[in-house]
């Protein structure tokens, strides 16, 4: 009884000694997991030199260089507009070229005459129907939608017939009659443009006993009744020539105060021709007068 004493005593001792032990080992085994977290809290120690490695903070100074290049940008941008300034003069440049076209739009014979009968005009034989047509932009400045042209009275102002007459962008008057038709739309005020249709021709006013023609006349703005001017002041010739080849002149309105001023100096050469041969004619008069009057003295004296 006394060994199963002693027996159970031991064993006791021995669990014991068992249950110890793995405490121990557990004790043993907790130290290392502080050093764990002594190398954890080195290793943070490390990337606080990085902040120390990032001293190029100096080097955010050269930021304001970057900053400084921004503004020489804002002045690249004020060369650009500049530069697109550049062109949009030119647009303006090109928008006033103003673009003319050859009156007549035919499918058939078109022709005309560098001269005019007693005034600078231009005739444009077509056949009736031929589209009249704008020389350029600009608006409408007279219209004649009726024949009223009489030949017994033959009224300067009615000899056109239906006429259009429009004032171009270029300070051109530019007028057509002897029309059989004037096209819809067309009145006093009315902006049209190169190559729009103003009417047909046709044989109307003083045409209706000529072959069919557009009577074409180019001149200073007047009034729209200025009949006298608006049929033609300088010579279209040339221009209707130049616009049939697609070249793009403007007629030169100082070039009728030319023509204007040479007509002045040859009527006034005309009269002072005419006075000369007047005044000779009056001395041969008075000549012959007194060498009658000198022989019916004679005659007189003899017969007494």
């Amino acid at each position: 009884m006394l060994v199963r004493l002693i027996t159970l005593f031991t064993l006791a001792l021995m669990l014991a000694a068992c249950v110890d032990q793995p405490a121990v080992s557990a004790t043993a085994i907790s130290p290392p997991s502080p050093q764990p977290a002594a190398q954890a809290i080195i290793q943070p120690a490390a990337p606080t030199l990085v902040p120390r490695a990032t001293t190029p903070t100096p080097r955010p100074t050269a930021i304001p260089t970057l900053a400084a290049t921004p503004t020489r940008k804002p002045a690249t941008p004020a060369a650009i507009a500049a530069a697109t300034a550049t062109p949009a003069g030119s647009a303006t440049s090109v928008a006033t070229v103003v673009r003319h076209v050859f009156p007549v739009q035919s499918d058939g014979k078109v022709s005309y005459g560098r001269f005019h009968h007693d005034y600078p005009a231009a005739d444009i034989f077509c056949p009736v129907g031929s589209v009249f047509v704008a020389v350029t932009d600009g608006e409408v400045d007279f219209v004649s939608r009726e024949d009223v042209w009489n030949p017994k009275v033959n009224d300067g102002a009615t000899r056109g017939g239906l006429a259009v007459a429009i004032v171009g962008d270029d300070g051109v008057r530019y007028y057509g009659s002897h029309l059989s038709q004037v096209a819809d739309g067309i009145a006093p005020g009315v902006r049209v443009i190169a190559g729009q249709p103003l009417g047909l021709t046709g044989k109307s006013g003083d045409a209706r006993f000529t072959d069919a023609h557009l009577h074409f006349g180019i001149s200073h703005p007047t009034t729209p009744d200025d009949w006298a001017v608006r049929r033609g002041e300088i010579e279209p010739y040339d221009y209707l020539h130049a616009w049939q080849r697609g070249e793009n002149p403007t007629p030169d309105l100082t070039s009728w105060q030319a023509d204007k001023a040479a007509i002045s100096l040859s009527a006034c050469h005309d009269f002072n021709r005419c006075t000369v041969a007047a005044s000779s004619r009056l001395m041969t008069a008075t000549s012959s007068l007194a060498a009658l009057s000198k022989s019916s003295r004679c005659m007189i004296a003899a017969w007494v």
